[in-house]
């Protein structure tokens, strides 16, 4: 449902589809104590008490909630759905309890005792051993649960311990004394007045036939119990101590079933410190329940660690098969040297104990004897290093008996296409496993000792398994080389320092092994996007900058998925790992003759997608036309804004690198013409924060060619993010600097632009003396340059103005004058946005059906263009005429949706203002739990976008909050900060009004 993982078998930790979730230790408790009651109410009293015990601080609620909401935040932005509800008198995780790992636990357990109840002994104690898999160490390790922790903690060491024994009573049930006896000494050492558990050892012991071992345990138990309790043995203990006395015939083994004349054995060694890939494992667990004969394919790329996991595995389910374990290597990545169906099926029938001069001739014969030889036999087959599916497909068992495990640097397909096939893709181990495994071969004391180098260490190594060893290696080779010294040394040179003195086995080497057998029009393609700055690339990308057409770059990118050499990274968008990226990227520095060619070919397509992109969203914007180098390849997307504009969301994440790569380049009127191109993206889609570091690099690269012109259009740029992040400060001084630069240029049209930018910055922080006469020296400007475009805006940001001063029947002329031009133009974002503010001078006036009818009109435009950020204001208009109207009800509704709609495109202004509002109307209403979430929500989003008015609102609502509560002095301190904000942005009459009489 959701995709969330939450351990506490260990240490507390969560995982998504994006991977583990970051926690501070608090919430970690947190969620700890919402999962061990997966599905039920924890109330916000008890998670007070884990928290803070007998002296819960005064504002204990409110931060609670606070954490709350940042778990929730943290889970949103790993892929996770809504999955903590708020549920009267507390919070829910709503989250079915196989995800936790301590409800797996129990649930294996309770089925693992079923078992044994059914006398299905083996079946029980591969259960117990699947469950006892989970525990990665102390529960809730690292963090303080208080009371309930510590009686919860005692719950679970208690049921393990249980397990434990069950699990070794059956083993010894069915043969495994010898196991048992190597064992148990240590859990009696642990928990030595355990009396089942010397139990076990006494007769484990017995039936190994060490008799005189059996009854010193016996006796190292009772004089302890006599020391420290003052008792004896119980009556069971004391029991099998006489019937080891005696050599009673009871205790003897049961009879094993003969094993075959010979069974294979060829899985190699596990490998050491094998870490992590928890997911996965419990992934091919699940592959054994089904119906259909179990294939496993574990694919990825090169050094992923494909191996060791199939070999993990293979070891781990190894007594389920109890026929052999055979294992080849098919040496697949070298198709110089890879083995033959033929090669494979004669080691494996030798492997079956088949005489060599009983070997048949050729695939079918093989195969057909190989599947009859393993017709009712349970056996692992592990072929390794699979290159092509031809070489695979003769492997498969003919029945359901046997596994056959597949591993190859190539996803295999095609043989998905013909059998059942589990598939598991292996990427790079996550930050935190990546340190776990520097860990366990350095040594917890050496990590200890540098934990943030270990972390630099495990991101250079880019969670590369094989990288990793071999980092962790250099360092078990010189114990007195700080960890930091080699973190500085493979930042210089990262792939040459990934090897090991007389080892061969290198990240280089390994790398070429899958780069060699590439087509050269793949590799080429795998050069040419390892040079391109961004983080994922399309098909058109790939096509663009090889010259190439697009259904060519598409074949080819199949070729480099199918060898786990690019990752796919959502539709028609592909990765590269960091070490594969910095490997191609240097085949690209030997082999690529012309590599400012393909930085132009570069260049020239995101010019080409901004620029389309930016005629159909808004047109109007035409200061910039680029200059293109050579012919322009295909648009990537159909002649539509909506299509344009969900491109350019799939691009987002590269705009930024690929303005800095330009201006490394020495191409720096392209990098500030792509950042002023895609200004009619940001417009309709949000995402403002970024939006500022876009527009720094390109002042920057405006400044680097000597334009002043592209500088006053990037400063210009710059005050509107500033705005549009509420950095209203920030606003108005590069508004200012702006404005000394068109002076200068004597640009009018400039000129009046940057004036109704800078207005809007005063109206904003409340300075109406300034901003006022500054719209209309811009309507001005504009109307003297004969820019039409320019005094519209100006017109309809004065008519804005005009209403936040309480003058909104002197702004409808403005209004409508700013609409005429609009409407004259064909601008229809201009005349929605102008909707807006008229909607809101009627709603002022008290025309709340006249309001409505224009925000239903604006809202219709907003959605039909895709202009997110219009839509959020809108929506947030219509609940506040609502709620003026007297219908609370459908004002929640716009409200929640416009929440919704701030959240998806990023702006925590917006989110803050709509979580006010919710917040309020509860308020309202009286819901004051409801409300107090909404409202310490809203507080905490504020303070990462301050705005001292909004901020004023929402403790205004808090005091009235505390005031229903009882709570005369909470209410009192949000008061007076309410009035301190409004104030300070002289909203004097907002402040009077929470000035009691007398105050």
């Amino acid at each position: 449902m959701t995709g969330l993982e939450v351990r506490v078998l260990g240490v507390v930790e969560a995982t998504g589809p994006a991977g583990t979730i970051a926690l501070t230790s608090t919430r970690r408790v947190i969620l700890g104590v919402l999962a061990v009651r997966a599905g039920q109410v924890v109330p916000y009293t008890e998670l007070v008490d884990v928290l803070w015990g007998e002296s819960p601080p005064r504002t204990a609620f409110k931060t609670l909630h606070s954490h709350v909401a940042r778990i929730r935040q943290a889970f949103t932005s790993a892929g996770v759905g809504p999955v903590i509800t708020t549920r009267d008198p507390g919070y829910v995780l709503d989250l079915a309890p196989e995800r936790v790992d301590a409800h797996r636990f129990e649930l294996l357990v309770h089925a693992a005792r079923a078992d044994l109840a059914r006398g299905d002994t083996r079946a029980a104690v591969e259960t117990l051993r699947t469950a006892d898999g989970l525990w990665r160490g102390e529960p809730f390790s690292g963090i303080d649960l208080g009371e309930w922790g510590h009686h919860e903690l005692d719950r679970l060491r208690e049921l393990r311990l249980s397990a434990t024994e069950d699990r070794w009573d059956a083993e010894i049930a069915t043969g495994g004394a010898p196991a048992a006896a190597l064992e148990l000494p240590r859990l009696v050492a642990a928990e030595p007045l355990r009396e089942r558990l010397t139990g076990l050892l006494m007769l484990a012991l017995h039936r190994c036939g060490r008799h005189a071992e059996a009854l010193n345990a016996y006796e190292r138990l009772r004089h302890r119990l006599a020391d420290e309790l003052g008792a004896d043995p119980g009556p069971e203990l004391s029991e099998l101590h006489t019937a080891i006395l005696r050599r009673d015939a009871a205790l003897a083994a049961p009879p094993v079933p003969p094993a075959p004349s010979q069974v294979p054995a060829q899985l190699p060694a596990r490998a050491g410190h094998f870490t992590g890939r928890t997911g996965e494992l419990s992934d091919l667990d699940d592959a054994l329940g089904g119906d259909d004969p179990p294939i496993v394919v574990i694919s990825g790329p090169a050094g992923m660690g494909k191996t060791s996991l199939a070999v993990q595995w293979a070891a781990r389910i190894a007594d389920r098969f109890p026929d052999g374990h055979l294992f080849l290597d098919l040496r697949g990545h070298d198709p110089d040297h890879a083995v033959t169906a033929e090669q494979a099926l004669a080691h494996l029938l030798r492997g079956l104990d088949v005489p060599e001069d009983r070997i048949p001739a050729g695939v079918s014969a093989r195969s057909a004897l190989y599947r009859t030889l393993l017709h009712t036999r349970r056996c692992v087959v592990l072929a390794d290093d699979a290159g092509a599916v031809d070489h695979v497909l003769p492997l498969v068992p003919g029945s359901d008996t046997s596994v056959l495990v597949v591993t190859s640097r190539r996803s295999l397909a095609g043989l998905v296409a013909r059998h059942a096939v589990r598939h598991i893709v292996l990427d790079a181990l996550d930050d935190a496993s990546s340190v776990a495994l520097l860990e366990k071969v350095l040594g917890r004391t050496r990590v200890a000792r540098e934990p943030e180098a270990t972390a630099r260490l495990a991101k250079v190594c880019a969670g590369m398994p094989l990288a990793l060893r071999i980092a962790a290696a250099r360092l078990v080779g010189v114990p007195t080389r700080s960890v930091a010294e080699l973190v500085a040394e493979l930042s210089g040179a990262r792939l040459e320092g990934l090897a090991l003195e007389g080892d061969l086995r290198t990240v280089t080497a390994v790398l070429a092994s899958a780069y060699r057998p590439l087509s050269p029009g793949a590799a080429r393609l795998l050069r040419l996007l390892a040079t391109v700055p961004t983080p994922t690339q399309s098909g058109h990308l790939g096509a663009a900058i090889a010259d190439v057409p697009v259904a060519t770059a598409h074949v080819v990118l199949g070729e480099l998925s199918g060898a786990h050499l690019v990752i796919g990274a959502g539709e028609d968008r592909y990765r590269l790992h960091d070490l594969i990226r910095e490997f191609a990227r240097d085949r690209a520095a030997a082999e690529e003759p012309e590599p400012d060619v393909v930085a132009a070919l570069l260049l020239d397509w995101y010019l080409l997608v901004a620029d389309e992109a930016n005629r159909l969203v808004n047109p109007d914007r035409d200061a910039v036309k680029p200059v293109f180098r050579f012919p322009l390849p295909p648009l990537p997307f159909a002649a539509g804004r909506h299509e344009a504009t969900a491109f350019l969301e799939s691009e987002r994440d590269g705009f930024l690198p690929v303005v800095q790569y330009a201006r490394e380049q020495g191409m720096p009127t392209a990098a500030w013409h792509l950042v002023y191109l895609l200004a009619s993206f940001y417009e309709v889609s949000g995402h403002w924060t970024e939006r500022v570091e876009l527009c720094r690099a390109g002042l920057a690269a405006a400044r680097d060619a000597g334009d002043r012109a592209g500088e006053a259009e990037m400063l210009r740029a710059l005050g509107v993010a500033f705005y549009m992040t509420r950095r209203l400060t920030e606003a108005v001084e590069t508004n200012l600097t702006a404005l000394d630069v068109v002076r200068d240029l004597g640009d009018l049209a400039g000129e009046g632009h940057v004036l109704n930018n800078l207005a809007n910055a005063y109206a904003d922080l409340r300075r109406f003396d300034e901003a006022e006469p500054a719209f209309r020296v811009a309507a001005k400007r504009a109307t003297a340059a004969g820019n039409r475009l320019g005094v519209g805006l100006a017109q309809r940001n004065l008519g804005y103005a005009l209403v936040r001063m309480g003058r909104a029947r002197e702004s409808l002329a403005p209004l409508a004058a700013a609409l005429a031009i609009f409407d004259g133009i064909g601008n229809v974002r201009l005349r929605a946005g102008t909707l807006d503010t008229l909607g809101e001078a009627r709603r002022e006036l008290g025309s709340h059906a006249g309001a409505l009818r224009d925000f239903a009109e604006a809202l219709a435009i907003s959605r039909e263009i895709g202009d997110r950020w219009l839509e959020w204001e809108l929506l947030r208009s219509c609940g506040i005429t609502h709620l003026a109207a007297g219908d609370p009800a459908a004002a929640l509704d716009y409200f929640g949706q416009s929440l919704s709609v701030t959240r998806a495109v990023h702006d925590r202004n917006g989110e803050a203002i709509a979580l006010q509002l919710i917040g309020h109307v509860h308020l309202c209403a009286g819901r004051t739990a409801e409300a107090a979430e909404h409202l310490a929500l809203a507080l905490a989003v504020r303070a990462q976008v301050p705005d001292g008015y909004e901020e004023a609102h929402l403790h205004r609502d808090l005091a009235a909050l505390a005031a229903a509560r009882g709570d005369d002095a909470t209410a009192a301190s949000h008061r007076g900060r309410a009035v301190d904000l409004y104030l300070g942005v002289n909203a004097t009459a907002e402040a009077e009004a929470l000035i009691p009489p007398g105050g």
